[in-house]
Formats: C-alpha cells, structure tokens, sequence
C-alpha cells in the first residue's frame, strides 16, 4: 500500500513556491472579478464552477510565464500557466522537466494521448499525460498535465486530484481552460458539447 503524504508534501511546497512569485502586472481586472491576462487576452474568472481561484501572476520570467492557481474542496487543484512562444511548440518536450520530477518522486505513467479539441476549422491539439503518485484502498492520487498551443501561445493546465472521486471536477476544470483559449486567445466560436474527453484506458508508453 503507498501512502498520498508524499504527493501532498510537494503539492503544497510548489503552491508555496508559486503564490510567492506573484507579479500582478501581467493581469487586469475583467468582469465578474476575472483577471484579463494582458498580453494573451486570456481571462481567469474568480470560479470554475468547484473550483476558486487563488493567485496569479509571473510563474516563470526567464520564459515570460504567467499562471493562475485553483483550488476546490477536498484538496484538489488545478493551474493554467501561459507561455509565450518564440518556435515551434513540442507540448511533450515543453513538460519534460515536469515529467521528470514526477517520476523522481515515485509517479507512474498511467494515461497518454492526443486529441483535438474544440472542433470546427482550427482546433486545439492538447497533449495529455497523467500520474498516478500514490494510493490507498480505492483512492487514486494523480497529476494530470494538459498542453497545446494556440495563435503566439502556450496553455498549460495542471491538475491534481483523486480519483474516481474527482473525475467531474477534473473534466470540468480542463473543459475550461481550453474553451477559454478557443475563445478569447483564437477567436473561435465556443466549442459544443464535451472538449475533454474522459480519461483514456491505461496507455502503454514506449520505454516504460
């Protein structure tokens, strides 16, 4: 049996981390107590239905990276993090450093696809990979890390959760995140019906 202190012992260690890098310029106010990300024209609203945002700002500067934090009851959390694009984007090679710490502290691939999300003439590629870090009974504890890229820009979104416990929150958080890129960064009508898919079958991953 492997115990969830682990994951959560470095969840809230890079919450902390990331709350401490807040640089408020890269954000305006929006309606609703939304934060209009300036350069991206990407808005983060103050709830994703569970979920309530609780920071933003600068995430990386060397990058120009910006980020905003969620978090829902039951300790699950969810961050978007905008990335300029100066080349051509590899979402795979873009999250390497964050694959590589995940399998540092014990995670194991579970889940790894891509899909086109949003429909009609530009879609939104997103490569996905999920973690399972720990579990206990019937509780799975995993990190999910979603990516494409979108006109000049990277979207990021990052969540951790339980599950099946939180299965509905993670659809819901990442259904969000895209359809808002879709939206205010592409211009594109919102996208109908489910821009998520629910979770693959365990994928093999080649060399694993």
């Amino acid at each position: 049996m492997r115990w969830p202190i682990p994951f959560f012992a470095v969840l809230l260690s890079s919450v902390c981390a990331v709350a401490q890098t807040t640089d408020i310029d890269a954000f305006k106010d929006a309606g609703n107590n939304g934060k209009l990300h300036i350069a991206s024209g990407f808005v983060c609203p103050q709830y994703i239905e569970h979920f309530e945002r609780d920071a933003f700002g600068e995430r990386d500067p060397s990058a120009g990276a910006d980020y905003c934090l969620y978090s829902a009851r039951d300790g699950v959390y969810g961050t978007i993090t905008l990335t300029p694009l100066k080349s051509a984007y590899d979402a795979k090679t873009a999250l390497a450093g964050e694959f590589t710490e995940q399998e540092g502290i014990g995670g194991k691939v579970i889940a790894e696809s891509t899909v086109a999300i949003g429909g009609g003439a530009a879609p939104i590629s997103v490569y996905s990979r999920t973690y399972e870090t720990a579990h206990l009974e019937n509780d799975h504890y995993r990190i999910q890390f979603a990516s494409g890229a979108m006109g000049n820009w990277a979207i990021e979104a990052t969540i951790e959760y339980s599950s099946p416990r939180d299965e509905d929150k993670r659809k819901i958080f990442l259904n969000a995140v895209f359809t808002e890129a879709l939206v205010h960064i592409a211009k594109a009508p919102p996208p109908q019906g489910v821009v998520v898919p629910a979770e693959p079958a365990p994928a093999s991953v080649p060399g694993r």
